[in-house]
This record gives structure tokens, sequence and C-alpha cells, in this order.
């Protein structure tokens, strides 16, 4: 049965894995993993001895053909990456296309996503909303925000710790120190936070206390 599953995989807290992933994961013939060394922790406190091979954004181009012709010949396979949703700002899109190309069936388990739960706890509109990822770091960042200054939706995006206060003072300057947000970090794992505020008390709340771990960002519509 040539088939392709898309796993997600917790995001920080192991409790978050499904019963129905970790049975896909047991038996499929091959686990793509985007990092196999990340992977091989959450596999082996799962008891999963599935082979697992290495598929990321360094190889994906080169590889992604013969995958599909693997599946085409019958093997079926389950994608995973580092945390959270395939192709959701990671590996997958790729994959997932060439096999709608090839007429393989394609399955995508619910699961694990930074991003639901901050948009659902920022307190802010969520009946529309767009997700932007990781803004582009030099190159079209500065049309991205003039484009997204006149974004009467929320908005979501991804962010590191060592941008994190570069990014806010962008959006101050396009969408003005009064917007509202809020900032999650560290979701589901023990150091869980997320601060609320203005684009101006963020600032200041990350001025003094260093930004640590991976932030989602909400930020109110125009």
């Amino acid at each position: 049965m040539m088939k392709l599953y898309l796993v997600p995989t917790p995001i920080g807290n192991l409790e978050d894995m499904t019963f129905r992933s970790v049975k896909v994961l047991n038996e499929v013939d091959v686990i793509l993993a985007e990092d196999t060394r990340t992977s091989g922790k959450l596999l082996k406190h799962y008891e999963i001895s599935t082979h697992m091979q290495s598929y990321h954004m360094h190889n994906e181009h080169k590889i992604v053909d013969k995958l599909v012709e693997r599946m085409k010949a019958g093997e079926t396979m389950a994608l995973i990456t580092d945390a959270g949703t395939p192709a959701i700002s990671d590996p997958g899109f790729l994959l997932t296309r060439a096999c709608v190309e090839g007429e393989v069936e394609i399955e995508c388990l619910p699961g694990a996503t930074a991003f639901v739960p901050a948009l659902v706890n920022s307190g802010l509109p969520n009946d529309k909303f767009v997700f932007e990822g990781f803004l582009p770091i030099k190159k079209g960042r500065q049309t991205r925000f003039k484009s997204l200054a006149e974004e009467t939706r929320t908005m979501i995006f991804y962010e590191s710790p060592h941008k994190l206060l570069k990014t806010l003072q962008h959006f101050k300057e396009y969408f003005g120190a009064e917007r509202k947000m809020s900032a999650s970090r560290e979701l589901t794992k023990m150091y869980e936070e997320t601060i609320r505020g203005t684009v101006e008390e963020l600032i200041q709340h990350f001025e003094k206390k260093a930004p640590k771990g991976e932030f989602v960002l909400i930020v109110q519509g125009k």
C-alpha cells in the first residue's frame, strides 16, 4: 500500500504525542526525519524501532523524486520534523506536492503545532487570522512589513530569541507602539509563558528580561 503519512510530533511536552501517531510510526516501512538525533529521542521514548532516514531542507530537493518512486513501488512512509506539524515552517511541502503529482495517497494526522495554542490564549480575535511564520531576514523584510501594515486580520509570526527585539522594533515602526499583541514562549514546556500588552510594553519587558526560547508572536490587525 503506497502512502505518505504526515505525523505531528510534540513541540515540547512528550505527552502530546497521540496514540494514533505512535501506532502509525510503528507500522510504516520508514520514518523520514528532519534530524534523526532529535527524533531518535522521541522514538526511543515510545519504543518505536522503525528505520529512520534523514529528510531536511538541505537534501529534500535531491531525494524527493526517489522517495516518491519508492512509495509507488509499495513502501509506506511517515514524515516527521523536529517539532510540530510537518510543512508548517518545516520541511514537508515539497514531498507532499510530489506525492500529489505522483498520485501517492497522503494522510496528515492531527496534532501539535505551536501557533494554535498561542493564538487561542492571546486573547486577541481569532475568527480570522493570517499565518506569516518567520519573516524574511533582509531581502523583502521591509516590503513584507509595508504590506502587513494594512492587514486587518490577527497576524501570527515565529521568531527566535536573538531576533525578537529587532522584530518588536519593526512592529512599533510599522504597526504602531499601541498595537496589542502577545508573545508566547516555550509552549507546552515547564517554563511556558505568555506576555500580553502593547508593542511598546513588550519591548520594555524584553529589554529588562532577555528573551529565551522560541517565540510565537500574535499581533492584532489594523
